[in-house]
């Protein structure tokens, strides 16, 4: 694939970023997206490997090698053609997705792997700015009607699949916009909300039906949980009123810490700092939570807390200090041992690298501590691991001034209310029980009721969502038409 030779010759040229000086005065996006010269050469890199284990490496099962060499050979309407046979949203993967198919590069056994994610990204941007990506309204309509309980990215990916064969689909979605934490829980500065509302445009053109500020199932949601909706609508009235039900709503109930003085004031769940701040970039108001000056302590090393670090520089923070309850892991892999695998190793991002983030692993917090009712300051115990069991090491208290907490340390499942509703029985970890295989997969024991994404295989990757609403929008054709043409 590409040039035989061009992984010899070419290095891998990774996408620039704006300056931090500047790109910390806005939320807007600041990488750059490869030129058409730039990704053909990168796209010259991947190699004639006989066995494209990127292609597994992806959750859905990108083609990669395939456009990697339509681009380098300037066919880029065809590699979109092909990027869009397996991924419905290329530009967000493109921005956002960790790229474990890179990781799965052949080339990265023993050198830089190619870089997939930018040419996706390129991809992906070319196609709108030459309209090549336009509304594929169905052929004929099967006067079935499906419901999907949630517009993230499963919840999405599933409307357009069913829209695209003649389902009438309808989305519900709670929230004022469109997205889930595609629109509310990642930063601007890392997915323009414009790429959002153009694929919803598409979509309605194709025919389904968007229904924002309408709660689903259940009425009483746990406290901190992002709701604007003016209107309810029972589950009885869903399965009533469709032929069958997609669950997409997400995982949504974040994991909480209760440690002494966790009451205080300035301690937050981390969407309660980016979801207003998402809407106040919108043109809403202004967020209710500001770092200026502050000093900031996130809990938590993955995305989300890397988020809450980017958005407290943008602030104006005096400082940023990231807490992680795991060991640092190495700065390189052993690849040897790990590859095409997912790695464990240290990884930076751009966030990181704005500000001076001290970031302090195999750290517990034992306690909050303030004053007049506003937390002050941490007090934490370092750990390490004895007989496979973490232990705390004596003597190793300190304390670690804080006026702001974000608490980033994952989402535990769905809201309940919401499963309870339409009768789903739960796995031991609250999520919705489901099967990805064999006959009936990604069926609830509910009648009619399906469930993908987050709801069904808790927290994960946008890729993973994708995936998944795909893969259940096909079982769902089947279910209402005995068969189906979808891919899966």
């Amino acid at each position: 694939m590409g040039k035989p030779t061009g992984f010899m010759e070419y290095q891998r040229l990774s996408e620039a970023y704006e300056p931090t000086t500047t790109r910390l005065k806005h939320y807007r996006e600041f990488v750059a997206t490869l030129n058409d010269e730039q990704a053909s050469l990168q796209g010259s890199r991947c190699m004639d490997c006989g066995i494209p284990f990127c292609n597994n490496g992806c959750p859905v099962h990108n083609i990669i090698p395939d456009w990697n060499d339509l681009v380098y050979r300037g066919n880029w309407e065809q590699a979109l053609a092909v990027l869009h046979l397996t991924n419905n949203f290329p530009e967000f993967t493109g921005r956002i997705c960790p790229a474990p198919c890179e990781e799965a590069c052949t080339l990265n056994i023993n050198s830089d792997p190619v870089g997939i994610k930018s040419i996706e990204h390129a991809i992906a941007d070319k196609g709108w700015q030459m309209g090549w990506i336009v509304p594929q309204p169905p052929k004929a309509k099967t006067g079935k009607k499906v419901a999907i309980v949630g517009s993230g990215p499963a919840g999405l990916a599933a409307a357009q699949q069913l829209a695209r064969v003649g389902h009438d689909v309808t989305v519900f979605e709670k929230n004022d916009r469109l997205g889930g934490l595609l629109g509310y829980g990642i930063p601007d500065f890392k997915l323009d909300k414009t790429l959002i509302e153009r694929r919803v445009k598409q979509m309605k053109a194709e025919g389904v039906t968007f229904r924002t500020g309408v709660l689903v199932g259940s009425e009483q949601l746990p406290e901190g949980i992002c709701n604007d909706a003016k209107e309810f609508v029972s589950a009885e009235q869903i399965q009533r009123e469709f032929d069958a039900v997609i669950l997409a709503a997400g995982s949504e109930v974040p994991r909480d810490l209760p440690i002494p003085g966790r009451e205080l004031k300035g301690i937050y769940p981390a969407l309660q700092l980016l979801i207003p701040q998402n809407k106040a970039v919108a043109g809403g108001k202004a967020n209710p939570i500001n770092a200026k000056g502050k000093h900031v302590v996130v809990i938590g090393g993955g995305d989300t807390g890397s988020d809450c670090v980017g958005t407290s520089y943008r602030h104006g923070a005096a400082s940023v200090t990231q807490l992680e309850l795991m060991p640092q892991p190495p700065e390189r892999e052993n690849k040897a041992l790990t590859w095409p695998y997912w790695p464990l190793k240290l990884r930076t991002s751009s966030s990181h690298l704005e500000g001076a983030t001290e970031r302090r692993f195999s750290i517990a917090t034992k306690e909050f501590a303030g004053e007049s009712g506003c937390v002050k300051e941490l007090r934490t115990v370092e750990l390490e691991w004895k007989d496979g069991k973490m232990c705390e090491v004596e003597g190793s208290e300190k304390i670690i001034p804080a006026d702001l907490v974000f608490l980033a340390m994952g989402f535990l499942h769905p809201v309940g209310g919401l499963l309870d509703a339409f009768g789903v029985e739960k796995d031991a970890r609250g999520n919705a029980k489901a099967t990805t295989d064999g006959d009936g997969c990604y069926a609830t024991n509910a009648e009619k009721v399906f469930a993908a994404g987050d709801t069904r295989r808790g927290q994960s990757l946008v890729v993973w969502a994708i995936r998944e609403g795909r893969q259940c929008a096909r079982e769902v054709d089947a279910f209402l038409m005995g068969s189906s043409t979808l891919p899966r």
